[in-house]
This record gives structure tokens, sequence and C-alpha cells, in this order.
């Protein structure tokens, strides 16, 4: 089973819409809660002062996830790096999606973006899990300059999805900015999963696109890793980082 890595900024009151719990039902997750530390701050120090009020937050919200029924855990970290601390955390979990969280309903409509260099089997395998036999609709999206190439990826996505009993539709967006056709197409959808771009998972989850993507779309945006940054994520986190404390659960 798919495990998801959802991180929150804990001590900020960062939390999840009732939509992305009851979306994620069918994966295991990892809620991350971390804190950003001035770097003058040493990490010790946060965890005394912080650590019980930010474990009962996080207690609370994997049991939203199903911590009871086992499906759900928890990490809480003080750290100076957020990216360093999420790539380390993610390939130490085996997390193979990471949550932007964003607020939502009940999931009605899932966007599915398969533009760039993005690994599309991945993503449609991570689809078919995720919506299982859910009555949730899927638009699959593809922006590209190419028509005839884009409508044979498009189709051969949702063959593969409508033989797994999934309502597919598909959108193709010729010669348009990759970027403002995804949030154009992100109307009417309750949330959107995306592949991870090359050339790594940090330009994908702190860059400029997504964070626009889930800014503009407002719904949970869910960012299935490519596995070539998956592996050299387990690789950093072979590596001691002294910038972080974890308390796992």
């Amino acid at each position: 089973m798919t495990r998801i890595l959802v991180p929150l900024a804990i001590l900020e009151g960062e939390s999840v819409s009732a939509g992305l719990t009851t979306l994620l039902e069918p994966m295991n997750v990892t809620v991350l809660g971390y804190h950003i530390l001035p770097e003058q701050t040493p990490p010790d120090q946060a965890r005394h002062q912080y650590e019980e009020r930010a474990t009962d937050a996080l207690e609370d919200l994997a049991a939203e996830f199903g911590a009871d029924e086992g499906t759900a855990d928890y990490r809480l970290v003080f750290t100076h790096d957020r990216k360093q601390t999420f790539d380390r955390i993610a390939a130490e979990t085996a997390s193979d999606v990471y949550a932007i969280p964003g607020a939502t309903g009940p999931v009605e409509n899932l966007l599915v973006a398969l533009t760039g260099d993005v690994a599309v089997e991945r993503i449609v395998s991570f689809v078919t899990e995720l919506v299982g036999g859910r009555d949730i609709g899927v638009t699959l999206f593809l922006a590209t300059d190419d028509e005839h190439a884009g409508r044979e990826a498009l189709e051969a996505a949702a063959v593969t999805l409508f033989d797994e009993g999934l309502h597919v539709r598909t959108e193709l967006a010729v010669d348009e900015p990759p970027l403002e056709a995804l949030v154009d197409a992100a109307t009417g959808h309750d949330a959107i999963v995306m592949g991870e771009q090359a050339p790594s998972l940090r330009s994908l989850i702190f860059g400029e696109e997504t964070e626009r993507v889930a800014a503009e779309s407002i719904g949970p945006v869910l960012v299935v890793r490519n596995i070539e940054d998956a592996d050299e994520s387990v690789e950093a986190a072979e590596r001691p980082s002294p910038s972080d404390v974890t308390d796992d659960s």
C-alpha cells in the first residue's frame, strides 16, 4: 500500500480538511509535524518548549488518518532546514507521495496532470489505488506542443484507468503555457495529482509552479515522486543531519 507524507506546520495550527482525510483513506499516511527554528535556537530548547503541545496535535491528526487502525503514524521535527528534512523523512518512511494540504469537501472530481518529464506509469498506478471502487471522476490533463503525441499519451493512460473501472475523461491543452493551462483545468476539480518534475523533488515541492498550483487550485495537491529522486533521497537519508531533532511515533 502506498505511503503518503503529509507535512504540516504543526505549531502554526496548520491542519487538514475532512475531504483530504477521506480521500486518503485507502493509503498509509505519515503526518510530518514540523517547526522551523531560527538559526540561533537549539533544537533541544525547542523540544523542551514545544514538544508536548505539538505531540498532542499530531496524535489527533494521526487519529483522523486512521492511527487506531494502524494506517497512520506521525513524526515530529524541529529543524533549521525544511527541504532537507522533508526529503530525509520521505526516504526513511518510504513515502511515494507528498500531500500539499488544501481546503476541500468531499472529493468527487480529481485532476491528474501528466505534463512534462514525469513518471506516468507511477502516477496512473497511484490514481488506480487511490480511487479504487469509489465514485470519483478522473480527468487526465496534458499540456503539450505536439497534439498527436499528446492525444496518444492521454489515450494510453485513460485506457489503463478505464480497464480498472475508473470513470475517466481527458483534456488536452495545445500550445498553451503549461502552468496556466493546468491552473485553468483545475477549476471544477476538488484535488490534483501531479508528477514530480525532473531534476529534483525540491524543485517541485518548493518551487514556484507547485506553490502556485496549490494556491490557485485551493484544494489539496498530491505529488507522486520519481524513482530516481526517491533513490537520491534514500542516499541522503543515510547521512546524518545535525539540523533537526525528530520524535517518531
